[in-house]
């Protein structure tokens, strides 16, 4: 088992988890978070350390400390939670460079876990019904969370490259949902009126958070797998999201669904990429053979099963976030609000 663990990403809501969960195991000897701003949440015995991934100090953290497992979480899933696009990329990219070289210059490193998306595999009406690790993207995500992951992939292969020795394993998790965590689907699923493009009717597949937690705190004690895909049993479509969430939905152009969540980042309800967009309209499926032969693990939870879980914890929390929303508002007298505050006012009402 590992001696010391390194969490990158340790004060994002899934990095504290993990921190936790893995507090709990006392064949673990020392770990240490470290993130650019300190957890508001508590981390278990982890000692946090202030650190950027970008910088040079990590590299004196991972050697300082004789670290010999890094567990990767320091990517950022959406530009709010980065600052920006611009600054969300840096993070995940160079952030990661920075983050493999210190890994590769520290002879103590033995073992890498990275937390990675089956984003990799883009969305298009040219997919597979199910993804395997070894397929590649169709079509090549263009922008945002999916290409950043697969730029860090890349990068990982080249350190698994020059450094044989590291043993690599890199989970591609399905879209992490939960009633405690928010994420670009959860914010979608949580608007008044779910747009969902016009004659699609999308299969997704979902994994929950605290499975998610449990996938990475297992495979630390793990040597290296290789990529493996992580997700409930199971799908939903979209459709079948919007009613197990309580909302109604409405069918729009899928020219014009880009329209409707514009609308929507306006008003601070979501934060949605183009490679989300994609995925509503034509789905993803994940091949899970090898998350249970090879890395051992079964979810707790299926995918509809995680998703009425998130369902039940936050029907109704959208009214909350919506300044202009009146108690004892229904979820349709709150949408019609949204349009009326995004909605430019002709020059004659004026």
């Amino acid at each position: 088992m590992p001696e010391t663990v390194l969490v990158a990403g340790v004060s994002r809501h899934l990095g504290g988890a993990f921190a936790r969960r893995l507090s709990r195991d006392d064949s673990i000897g020392r770990i240490i978070g470290v993130d650019v701003v300190p957890p508001r949440h508590g981390i278990g015995r982890a000692e946090f350390m202030r650190a950027d991934i970008r910088s040079p100090l990590i590299s004196r953290i991972i050697s300082g400390n004789d670290v010999d497992t890094v567990v990767h979480m320091g990517v950022i899933a959406t530009p709010r939670a980065g600052g920006g696009r611009a600054t969300q990329k840096e993070v995940n990219v160079i952030g990661t460079m920075q983050l493999l070289a210190a890994c590769q210059r520290a002879d103590s490193v033995t073992k890498l876990v990275v937390k990675s998306t089956a984003g990799v595999y883009g969305s298009s009406p040219r997919d597979p019904a199910m993804f395997t690790e070894d397929m590649a993207a169709k079509k090549m995500p263009g922008s945002g969370w999916a290409r950043d992951s697969v730029e860090v992939e890349g990068y990982v292969r080249g350190l698994s490259r020059r450094r044989p020795d590291i043993e690599i394993t890199t989970l591609r998790f399905a879209n992490v949902i939960g009633p405690r965590i928010r994420t670009a689907f959860t914010d979608h699923f949580s608007l008044p009126i779910i747009p969902i493009p016009f004659g699609y009717d999308a299969r997704l597949q979902f994994i929950h958070e605290d499975d998610c937690v449990a996938a990475l705190t297992h495979s630390v004690g793990l040597p290296g797998l290789g990529a493996v895909n992580v997700a409930g049993d199971g799908i939903i479509t979209a459709s079948q999201a919007a009613n197990l969430a309580g909302r109604p939905f409405v069918l729009v152009p899928r020219m014009a669904t880009g329209t409707v969540t514009d609308m929507a980042k306006k008003l601070g309800l979501i934060d949605i990429g183009s490679d989300q967009l994609d995925l509503l309209s034509f789905g993803r499926g994940l091949d899970t053979r090898r998350m249970r032969e090879v890395l051992g693990f079964e979810p707790a939870y299926t995918t509809r099963a995680a998703y009425e879980d998130y369902a039940r914890a936050t029907k109704g929390r959208v009214l909350d976030r919506l300044p202009f929303a009146q108690p004892g508002w229904s979820a349709v007298q709150a949408a019609e609000a949204a349009m009326r505050a995004v909605t430019p006012t002709p020059e004659s009402e004026k």
